[in-house]
């Protein structure tokens, strides 16, 4: 075929009918995994709040039947791999208190939890003050002793 007569067959059929293209919106790129997970439709969670409850409130609930103050040292932790310390700082705590309260029972506060991990995994406090309250059903629990 020649380009003429490529011409006449583009003619011959008509002109090429091509719809309207509307210009989408385009919106700014995503900054953080929230909006990313908003976009894709996810539900997003609120982000969980870094505040502790303290002492009193929650000593109102409890039937104290013995309350004792410690200072752990924590050496042992930092004869350990790095990467093993915070973990075994919370299992020194633990047994600790199980054999100076005689209980099998230890709960250990979400305070105590945070202060061991405020410096990551690797490099948790030497030593830490703590709070044990014995109730009357056999359980302690462990709070951070601030101020006292």
């Amino acid at each position: 075929m020649s380009n003429e007569e490529v011409k006449n067959t583009v003619n011959e059929e008509g002109p090429l009918e091509e719809e309207p293209v509307e210009a989408e919106q385009v919106e700014e790129p995503a900054k953080t995994v929230e909006q990313v997970k908003v976009r894709a439709g996810e539900f997003v969670k609120e982000p969980a709040k870094t505040e502790v409850e303290e002492g009193p409130e929650i000593d109102e609930d409890i039937e104290i039947v013995d309350e004792k103050f410690y200072t752990i040292n924590l050496r042992d932790v930092w004869k350990g791999p790095r990467i093993k310390r915070a973990p075994k700082a919370v299992r020194i705590v633990r047994d600790f208190v199980k054999r100076r309260m005689k209980v099998d029972d230890v709960k250990i506060s979400n305070a105590v939890n945070q202060e061991i991990w405020k410096r990551s995994i690797k490099k948790p406090p030497r030593k830490i003050k703590i709070r044990a309250v014995k109730d009357k059903e056999g359980q302690v629990i462990v709070f951070h002793a601030t101020g006292k």
